[in-house]
């Protein structure tokens, strides 16, 4: 049985995940970036994580070009960043905004970002329309655990809230799944 790609996409809206933009520094000096939620650890020792890349993403070409790349996690005061750096421009342009720096790859890192992962890119493996690509973590910023993440969930935007209890009557479940769209 196959599955249908609408109803997948569906179920995958509901995986709330924190909002990335993904940069490389090219030897040129060029950057290039994009919006992300594709992000993943996979090992703490040695620390090296992932990211999946849209093979017809425009700035895929360049993630595969470079040899560094950077995970800028973003703050929830970030979210204009976010549709910035998801809508088609220039890449150069998009770096207008915000406060930059490069890190010990040389990938370009948010100053205002929760957390940055500066990477040098191990391999990459296709799978699916997408491109994974394993970075082997060189330096990592954080801010204050007070500082909320910027989360994607639903086709939008929210922000992180801690979860309260909830009455027990509340609990009771009722099924109620949906098999289309």
């Amino acid at each position: 049985m196959t599955v249908d790609a609408e109803m997948y996409k569906a179920g995958m809206r509901r995986l709330a995940a924190s909002v990335a933009v993904l940069t490389v520094g090219l030897p040129d000096g060029r950057r290039h970036g994009m919006t992300a939620t594709a992000v993943c650890s996979v090992s703490a020792a040695p620390p090296i994580l992932l990211c999946c890349i849209n093979r017809n993403s425009a700035a895929r070409a360049a993630f595969s070009e470079a040899n560094n790349f950077a995970v800028n996690v973003l703050a929830a005061s970030d979210r204009a960043l976010a549709d910035r750096f998801a809508r088609p421009m220039d890449a150069e342009e998009r770096f207008a905004e915000g406060l930059w720096a490069r890190d010990r790859t040389g990938a370009p890192v948010l100053e205002t970002a929760i957390a940055t992962f500066d990477c040098e890119r191990s391999h990459s493996i296709e799978v699916g329309g997408h491109t994974v690509f394993f970075g082997e973590v060189q330096a990592v910023r954080v801010r204050s655990e007070h500082i909320m993440p910027l989360l994607y969930a639903h086709g939008g935007y929210g922000e992180f809230a801690a979860a309260r209890p909830v009455p027990l009557p509340d609990l009771m479940w009722v099924p109620d799944w949906r098999t289309e769209v």
